[in-house]
């Protein structure tokens, strides 16, 4: 049975993945900032579950999260960081408290968790990795530059890492969701209460797109938690794995708008080199 470690399990898709790898018969520990969240999750799998305290902004609770993972069920054979949330801003908007508070959850959150679990993976020689970004990693749009911003940054990281732990027999894969039916544009949402009357078109606009989505997004997060478990699961499992028909079409669009972009510059870019010796 894979032992799990997963942040962000009070709603969402970290609830339903824990729900998922639990009731397919694997071990998890289910984190969240309040455990009394997941007790009821828990409670239904008996020692195949523990529930612990976890911010993924506090060294100390990583530390000693991590510590009870293993203690219990021996080992982490899988960490996924998902905990972490979205900031509506056009970035003139932005402040600057918030905005690091963004970073310090969605980024170096997650690299603390990465730094307290990969230890013990590399003891072992095996071990996989899972990253929750976005479909907001690949793309961005107004009002969520500094979301952006945070999901960019994991994916570069994610792909650096990916290539130094190969090596050591552990896995890495990038999950990259368009909008699912979670808390992320409705109670979970941050927002700048700073508007520039100047952005009111294009990032005040999207502001309120964003949030009137919240209860009607097409993804399933069943689906999504199912979809990840078999990429872990999986011989050969993708560095990036896209959730959702909207993910794959702008996705493949944005592809599309970099290589016309790169086309249309090319006698530039190849102009830059050094010529001759």
């Amino acid at each position: 049975m894979s032992v799990w470690f997963i942040t962000g399990c009070s709603t969402g898709l970290g609830r339903a993945l824990a729900t998922a790898v639990l009731e397919s018969g694997g071990r998890a520990a289910v984190t969240a900032r309040d455990p009394r969240q997941v007790a009821d999750l828990v409670a239904e799998h008996g020692d195949r579950a523990v529930a612990l305290p976890l911010d993924v902004t506090d060294k100390a609770q990583i530390a000693a999260a991590v510590e009870r993972a293993e203690s219990a069920f021996g080992r982490i054979d899988v960490l996924v960081n998902n905990a972490g949330y979205g900031y509506l801003a056009a970035v003139e908007e932005g402040r600057d408290d918030e905005v690091r508070a963004l970073f310090d959850a969605n980024v170096f959150g997650l690299v603390d968790v990465t730094k307290a679990v990969l230890p013990g993976m590399r003891a072992r020689g095996s071990g996989h990795v899972v990253n929750v970004s976005s479909l907001g990693g690949l793309a961005a749009f107004g009002a969520t530059g500094y979301y952006h911003a945070t999901k960019f940054a994991v994916e570069g990281l994610s792909e650096s890492l990916a290539a130094e732990v190969a090596p050591l027999g552990i896995k890495v894969t990038i999950v990259e969701p368009a909008a699912f039916r979670t808390n992320w544009s409705g109670p979970s949402m941050r927002q700048s209460p700073v508007r520039i009357d100047d952005y009111a078109e294009s990032a005040g606009t999207r502001r309120a797109s964003t949030l009137a989505t919240y209860g009607h997004q097409p993804g399933d997060p069943v689906r999504a938690a199912a979809a990840i478990i078999t990429a872990v699961g999986a011989a050969e499992p993708p560095l990036r794995l896209l959730l959702g028909r909207a993910a794959y079409e702008i996705a493949s669009a944005r592809l599309d708008t970099l290589r016309t972009g790169f086309e249309a510059w090319r006698h530039v870019t190849l102009s830059t080199d050094y010529q001759g010796n």
